[in-house]
């Protein structure tokens, strides 16, 4: 049992430091899975892309590695074939002989405008099967995956990405004047991430830790009009980057959490705080 005894205390820089442990990222090349895997590779982790931007996944391997000093790899799959990830677990028993982190970060962003608009009766079910198998699914089946390979090492980490939309229903006045949408899968996906990670850190205990993290909108270059009512209504006054993400997913990570499991920490400058 790990105990610490009473008036001792670690070193925090010990905490954070990730040397010679291995993450694993879903949709790892894309805008806030690269960062999540640069933010592991700065604390010295071992890092596993996993994506179906093949070529974009090797690139990002290959810069990690090389600028951290760290051992990076790449793996084409798709979450939604068990068969693939299975493939996906002996590519990291094989490269990496352990896993230490999984990071389930990849979501299926593709909207088929204007079918999947602003009303329900706009919203097809093809776009809701597409989007509910690659963000909910795919997070189930991933961890249900990698699980015995965190287990093998007796401790592991689980960490969901889900959104501020899986906790409070989306403000819809913010789509005003602007071709953007908030289709219905994306709040019934995100929710649904939210409660099986608390169902996973109940089940999988003491062995493997499972959190989330519930972003809020990322600044992407959205319409000035979307952009100006979503900063009004929130305390910190600008978007996200993706680097506001990273100190969220390191705790979680890192020994820094060693005693937080089933939790979501929201970070949206205060959006959900009104």
């Amino acid at each position: 049992m790990d105990m610490t005894k009473p008036g001792t205390q670690t070193n925090i820089l010990d905490l954070i430091s990730m040397r010679s442990r291995v993450a694993a990222v879903t949709g790892g090349s894309g805008h806030i899975g690269s960062a999540f895997a640069r933010a592991l590779a700065q604390v010295g982790c071992d890092i596993c892309i996993l994506d179906i931007a093949t070529d974009q996944a090797y690139e990002q391997a290959s810069i990690l590695q090389n600028e951290y000093d760290i051992r990076a790899s790449a793996f084409n799959v798709d979450l939604t074939d068990e068969k693939a990830l299975e493939a996906a677990v002996e590519h990291i028993r094989r490269e990496h002989g352990r896993l230490d982190v999984l990071v389930n970060n990849a979501a299926y962003a593709k909207l088929a405008l204007p079918k999947d608009g602003k009303t329900l009766e706009q919203q097809t079910v093809a776009q809701w099967e597409a989007n509910i198998d690659v963000s909910l699914k795919g997070t189930f089946l991933a961890t249900k995956a990698f699980v015995p390979l965190m287990c093998a090492i007796s401790k592991g980490v689980v960490i969901n990405i889900a959104s501020i939309y899986g906790v409070v229903g989306p403000d819809m006045r913010l789509y005003d004047n602007t071709e953007m949408v908030n289709p219905a899968w994306y709040s019934a996906a995100k929710g649904g991430i939210i409660q099986l990670t608390r169902y996973l850190a109940t089940t999988l205990a003491p062995e493997i830790r499972v959190n989330c993290i519930a972003p809020g909108g990322v600044w992407r270059g959205q319409p000035e009009s979307f952009y100006s009512q979503y900063i009004a209504r929130t305390p910190l006054r600008r978007m996200a980057t993706e680097e506001d993400l990273c100190g969220a997913l390191v705790y979680f990570a890192t020994d820094l959490s060693k005693y937080v499991t089933g939790q979501v920490l929201i970070v949206d400058g205060g959006w959900t705080a009104w």
